[in-house]
């Protein structure tokens, strides 16, 4: 039987806090690699020791296969099978994997009783949106319902918040590789321009057909490429269509590796993947196969020759090769990056793996593209690009400040005071769920101005919340108010948002005192208040 690790412990306690709690459809985000189907088996043993009947749907076969077998290695506990002419009924088992393809259909459905199932589990759950699913999920609506999936991106995230009340755990990739759960990842940009610019747009993504077209003219010039740094490498290539993954596999024949390729219609699809990592094949190729579902923990360089824009999909391209394996020696993961020239759309770089911001992400890979050829960790290049960011952000917050100083404004701008008081979860962020992106309440309005914040700057209700929640805190801590801070800054003293109320105060005391004109011996820039003495503080 598994143990579970600390963050897997954390994940499978707060599931059930939260369907304690009433919150019936719930969301666990874990990043691939780091056991998410080991999470759920030991959450369908607890479920089962409470009584209950568990359905898992998934969307593929393999899917669901390797949840039966996780479940039955963590746990001991058979599923039956609700999938094309297998069904589940009359079977004595309290766990079935089921195919969504399956369910979905009238007919199907209603040989279940909409109570049948006690407890849902969804394998990536970030396709539980789709018609398909909804459809089970609105039939069988008195179940408790868990969504599992790896780290979505910010469109997925709020389309899940329409269906999912609450994110019961999420575990992101920068604390497992820095636990020492998945293996560093090293960025290294190839300076090979490859031209997208004509490439179409559908359903939110590039057309698959037409990236086959826009890639067939460079296949040589990657290979060539790949024989720099790939010779001693077990790689895995993405690409977008069956043939141009067949084409590459022949030329990178021709370059010396050792190449396969593996696709939907492969009849020894099983035997290609059992070579690989049996080291018989040093490359393998595919069109999209293995991006979910596919462990080869051996696997030490990634390839992504299918641009997309979909973070999701992007994290499970990369995701195939961030796995542990000591006994390989594997140090970290390899993600090659071309220059894809593209004008009209934002597309997955290594960035997106790793900066929660849009504004890091792109400098970071500006500074990625300025060093082609380097071999970079991606956390050290967010770090650089976080710290590029921030002090580009000072700069033009500055700027901004002169502005505002120039319009006299009576109330505090919320950008403003979060820079101030250093609350850069302010000021990255996004409502996660429904609610929160709602305009703010008038209660909230009122009670932000109250506090000398400009209300109409405050884009929804999440923000309005946590930055009360801001304000209410330092108000207890006894730290300077918005409208100290921003009289203290304006005549320049620097880090007023450290200072107490009481500090503050004697410093604005003392420049009323002198005609509201800053006392000839203080350098505002230079300036530290001195501590407070044993007194209380008040607002």
């Amino acid at each position: 039987m598994m143990q579970l690790r600390p963050y897997q412990e954390e994940a499978f306690g707060h599931v059930f806090a939260e369907w304690d709690d009433g919150h019936k459809k719930t969301l666990v985000v874990m990043p691939t690699g780091t056991g998410k189907t080991i999470v759920f088996a030991k959450i369908v043993e607890e479920c089962v020791r409470r009584g209950y009947r568990v359905l898992i749907m998934a969307h593929r076969g393999e899917l669901l296969d390797q949840a039966a077998d996780k479940i039955f290695k963590a746990t001991g506990l058979r599923s039956s099978v609700e999938k094309a002419e297998r069904s589940c009924l009359g079977e004595w088992y309290r766990v079935v994997v089921g195919s969504v393809q399956t369910l979905m259909h009238e007919k199907r459905l209603k040989q279940f009783p909409q109570d049948y199932f006690d407890a849902i589990i969804i394998d990536e759950a970030h396709h539980c949106v789709s018609p398909s699913y909804q459809t089970v999920l609105q039939y069988f609506g008195r179940s408790n319902v868990l969504g599992v999936t790896a780290t979505p991106d910010r469109a997925d995230m709020k389309n899940l918040g329409s269906y999912f009340e609450s994110l019961a755990f999420e575990y992101t990739m920068p604390e497992a590789i820095r636990s020492g759960y998945l293996v560093p990842i090293k960025a290294l940009t190839v300076p090979l321009k490859i031209d997208i610019r004509m490439v179409g747009i559908s359903a939110g993504d590039f057309k698959v057909g037409e990236i086959g077209t826009a890639l067939d003219p460079y296949l040589y010039q990657i290979a060539d490429e790949m024989v720099k740094y790939c010779m001693n490498r077990k790689t895995i290539v993405f690409l977008p269509l069956i043939a141009t993954s067949q084409k590459f596999m022949k030329i990178l024949n021709e370059r010396g590796f050792v190449a396969a390729e593996v696709n939907g219609n492969s009849e020894d699809r099983a035997q290609i993947l059992q070579d690989f990592e049996d080291g018989r094949y040093n490359v393998l190729c595919n069109s999209m196969l293995l991006t979910e579902g596919y462990d080869c923990p051996a696997v030490d360089c990634i390839i992504v020759l299918r641009p997309t824009k979909s973070r999701p999909l992007y994290a499970q391209m990369v995701g195939r090769g961030t796995r542990l394996s000591p006994e390989t020696g594997k140090e970290h993961l390899l993600l090659i990056d071309f220059l894809w020239m593209t004008e009209k759309h934002e597309l997955c770089h290594p960035a997106a793996l790793i900066c929660e911001d849009e504004e890091v992400a792109r400098k970071m890979t500006k500074n990625l593209e300025e060093n082609p050829g380097e071999a970079v960790d991606i956390e050290d290049a967010e770090k650089r690009a976080s710290e590029d960011v921030v002090a580009e952000r000072e700069e033009a917050l500055a700027a901004e400040l002169a502005a505002q100083r120039r319009k006299k404004s009576r109330l505090v701008d919320p950008l403003q005071y979060a820079m101030s008081i250093n609350a850069r979860d302010l000021v990255d962020y996004v409502p996660p769920f429904g609610w929160a992106s709602q305009d703010p309440t008038m209660d909230q309005r009122e009670r932000l101005e109250k506090l000398g914040i400009r209300a109409d700057s405050v884009k929804s209700q999440g923000e309005a919340d946590m930055l009360l929640g801001k304000l209410d805190e330092r108000k207890r801590s006894g730290l300077a108010t918005p409208k100290q801070i921003k009289q203290l800054e304006m005549r320049g003293f620097q880090n007023v948002g450290t200072w107490s109320f009481d500090q503050a105060r004697r410093l604005i005391d003392r420049i009323a005192a002198n005609g509201w004109k800053t006392p000839r011996d203080l350098n505002p820039r230079e300036y530290r208040p001195p501590a407070d003495t044993p007194m209380a503080s008040g607002y």
